[in-house]
């Protein structure tokens, strides 16, 4: 056996134990609502929100390099399409989060191809430009209750459960389903045909236009992807608030700066990243949140250190030393660029 192949079947044995103890977490998570608390439920429920946001955000910034401090706009426009197509379209709340999703892919459009002609601090700026605009848009639609926002009526809420506890237990595993869903499609488009060319970009752009890649168009579907997907996490967002406004749909700093901070401390560019880095916030939020100002200081401080300690993240720290992959994305590439020698 050479050195490769006992690295190929030593990763395939920790994938393997890594997709058992997976499941089984996954199973006690689903069973949460008969062993966890209310406030535990509600604290896991924002917890996978946000890992949703942050592995979406990666997909863009950390395989695409699409920098984006604008995503705020995508989580807002999800959630005033919820309450519309809720409050005058007469759709059920969880179909309305469906739909939300494709208006989200039907307005990237345009606005990618206006800010997909910036570059690097430009787009960042630009897309901070555009979730302003979509936020001073909708504080003017009175409909929905202009800049002091609106809240969703009583028969829509029990639309979804008669009873308070239903609509609770509904509440977490629709945030539950929407992690493992957002992570098992990153997972399987990075090792589709777009996903290898999306690897190829990240490793060195200039390598891969040169091999014949639509770098382009493989930046557009991902954009429109991740705006989609966005959208459909903002609406459920806002069913579970029951309330939304401009200020809050469009906060930069919830939607935003916290989950640019997950990302880079868990590990950009990798499916394990925004795991390990939604599980430190949200650690570091419970303990720290009570002493106000000096939270968000201790937070910018963390990501200092392992910025300047870890530039790859702690899910990178450990990896090279280690030399462990739980999603082993590498092997695929290697496998593919074998079979064709074959």
């Amino acid at each position: 056996m050479t050195p490769s192949d006992f690295h190929v079947t030593r990763s395939s044995s920790v994938t393997k134990i890594a997709a058992v103890l997976g499941l089984l977490i996954l199973i006690i998570l689903i069973a949460a609502p008969y062993w966890a608390g209310r406030a535990d439920m509600r604290l896991m429920g924002e917890l996978f929100l946000y890992l949703a946001l942050a592995s979406l955000w990666n997909l863009m910034a950390g395989y695409a390099g699409l920098v984006s401090v604008g995503q705020q706009a995508y989580v807002g426009f999800g959630g005033y399409m919820l309450f519309a197509l809720t409050m005058f379209g007469g759709v059920h709340p969880i179909g309305a989060i469906v739909i939300a999703g494709f208006f989200g892919a039907l307005i990237a459009v345009p606005v990618a191809l206006l800010i997909f002609r910036l570059r690097g601090a430009y787009f960042a700026i630009g897309t901070w430009v555009i979730a302003e605009v979509f936020r001073l848009s909708f504080a003017q639609v009175s409909v929905l209750g202009g800049g002091s926002g609106s809240s969703l009526p009583v028969g829509i809420v029990r639309s979804l459960s008669s009873s308070r506890a239903g609509r609770e237990h509904l509440s977490y595993w629709l945030a539950l389903a929407s992690a493992v869903i957002v992570i098992a499609a990153v997972y399987f488009f990075l090792r589709s045909r777009n996903g290898l060319a999306l690897t190829a970009i990240r490793d060195n752009e200039l390598a891969a236009g040169s091999l014949g890649i639509d770098i382009w168009r493989t930046k557009f579907v991902v954009y429109i992807v991740t705006a989609a997907l966005t959208s459909m996490i903002g609406a459920l967002i806002f069913l579970q608030k029951l309330r939304i406004s401009p200020d809050a749909a469009f906060s930069v700093n919830d939607w935003t700066a916290f989950v640019i901070f997950i990302v880079v401390i868990g590990g950009i560019g990798t499916i394990e990243g925004p795991i390990i880095g939604t599980l430190i916030f949200f650690a570091l939020r419970e303990t720290l949140a009570d002493l106000g100002t000096i939270y968000l200081m201790v937070l910018g401080v963390v990501a200092i250190v392992i910025m300047l300690k870890a530039p790859k993240g702690i899910w990178g720290l450990i990896r090279t030393r280690f030399d462990v992959e739980l999603f082993p994305l590498s092997y695929r590439v290697k496998h593919s660029q074998t079979a064709q020698k074959d």
